[in-house]
């Protein structure tokens, strides 16, 4: 049998301890005092029958006239107590006379059983009443104490809850996302209570741990900036002194090597920008397989364009372009021919005819200056490059609110990048 998910809830958990500790305690509290008044009531009963008895014994050894509810030999009197006194034993027991429930107390008295009785409903109302007060009262504390005890752990949760809630802005890329003071320390409490609040050591070692992690992160994003943007200058005054040099096998590996260097730099430099948010989404409203085969004239490479369904987006025209161009570059890098683009409505797909995406990136996503290694068709890398133009298409993917899923192919093989753009407001073929 498999419980429901709400089940597994810190509440629900907390709520059924609390009901059967207070169901426990209840029990045995109330097993302790009906016990105790029981017997306290019972030994007085027995007291007074007893005493009644020996009143009756006296008056018969005298010869006077029985007190009143004694007698011998009484129709009435239970069995078992009639066996006892016939035994020659005294004796008490509870039993019921017309429906009544009555004390009985017998003796011998020459070969028969001189018995006396007492009411005894009166005594068991009193228990009975007990018991219902025992029971109601317990429900009543079970009750209370169940309120305080969900608003307590519901304090706690909703703390808890919070604090899961920036964990995931934090895991989501908001690193200014903070706690704060859910953990009370800042409304009054003392330094020890807040040292003890389980709950506020963890929001602020979380605050902690964020804070340190944009700061480390904001250090990182500023020296890749910096080096990105000192590399400029000097790459660029090595491209003008390349093209000055004669021509020959050396002289184009120079150039080869220093345009590498700056297309390497300007990847560096827009991984920073999206890194840090700075750049402005400047969103009109396109034809998508317009763009598309603008895309694959200027990549300038035998592409494929097919449009099964055109459609109008709005987005950043140069954002959407950079991603498919990278796309279509990486297709034909690291995979292998045909490299097909397909326009499916506002779903753009990038397939080529290689090995496929690596392992880790399709369960990570692109990483930089990480690549699949050799015959890693499609995965950003094929043990060249370095890992950032797929990086860079899914930095801008989000940028635009495009969702960009890497998968490998079924049948025939290959890789594909699925771009999903958001739902476009006018569709056009």
């Amino acid at each position: 049998m498999r419980l429901p998910a709400w089940s597994a809830s810190l509440t629900w958990k907390s709520a059924c301890f609390i009901v059967l500790m207070c169901c426990s305690l209840a029990a045995v509290l109330g097993v302790l005092v009906h016990v105790g008044v029981t017997r306290q009531t019972v030994s007085a009963a027995r007291d007074k029958a007893l005493e009644q008895l020996h009143d009756a014994t006296r008056a018969y050894e005298a010869g006077e006239a029985l007190p009143p509810e004694s007698g011998l030999d009484p129709a009435a009197l239970p069995q078992s107590l009639r066996q006892l006194a016939l035994s020659g034993r005294r004796g008490t027991v509870v039993a019921e006379r017309d429906g009544r429930p009555t004390m009985w107390a017998a003796a011998p008295a020459d070969g028969r059983a001189l018995a006396t009785a007492v009411d005894y409903e009166q005594s068991a109302r009193t228990i009975t009443g007990l018991d219902n007060a025992i029971i109601g009262s317990s429900v009543l504390a079970i009750g209370g104490t169940l309120l305080v005890g969900g608003f307590a752990v519901r304090r706690v949760t909703r703390r808890l809850h919070q604090t899961a809630t920036v964990a995931r802005r934090i895991s989501r890329g908001e690193l200014d996302a903070r706690v704060g003071d859910a953990g009370g320390a800042g409304r009054g409490a003392s330094a020890r209570s807040a040292r003890l609040d389980e709950v506020a050591t963890v929001a602020r070692a979380l605050d902690t741990m964020a804070g340190t992690l944009q700061a480390k992160l904001v250090s990182e994003q500023r020296f890749t900036a910096d080096v990105a943007h000192e590399l400029r200058t000097p790459l660029t005054g090595l491209q003008a002194a390349s093209e000055l040099l004669p021509e020959g096998r050396a002289t184009d590996l120079v150039r080869e090597r220093v345009r590498t260097m700056r297309r390497l730099t300007e990847d560096l430099l827009e991984i920073s920008r999206l890194d840090s948010g700075s750049g402005v989404v400047e969103t009109d409203l396109h034809r998508l397989g317009r763009v598309a085969e603008r895309v694959v004239r200027a990549a300038g490479t035998d592409t494929e364009v097919v449009v099964v369904r055109d459609a109008h987006v709005e987005t950043d025209r140069r954002r959407l372009e950079r991603v498919l161009g990278n796309l279509v570059v990486n297709a034909h890098r690291h995979g292998r021919g045909p490299v097909v683009l397909t326009v499916a409505g506002p779903v753009v797909t990038v397939r080529d005819h290689g090995e496929g995406y690596p392992e880790y990136l399709l369960a990570h996503g692109p990483q930089r200056f990480r690549s699949g290694g050799a015959g890693a068709g499609g995965g950003g890398g094929g043990g060249k490059g370095h890992g950032l133009g797929l990086t860079i298409a899914a930095g801008q993917a989000e940028a635009i609110g495009a969702r960009l899923e890497f998968r490998n192919a079924g049948s025939g093989g290959g890789a594909e990048a699925v771009l999903t753009l958001p739902w476009p407001p006018a569709a056009g073929g």
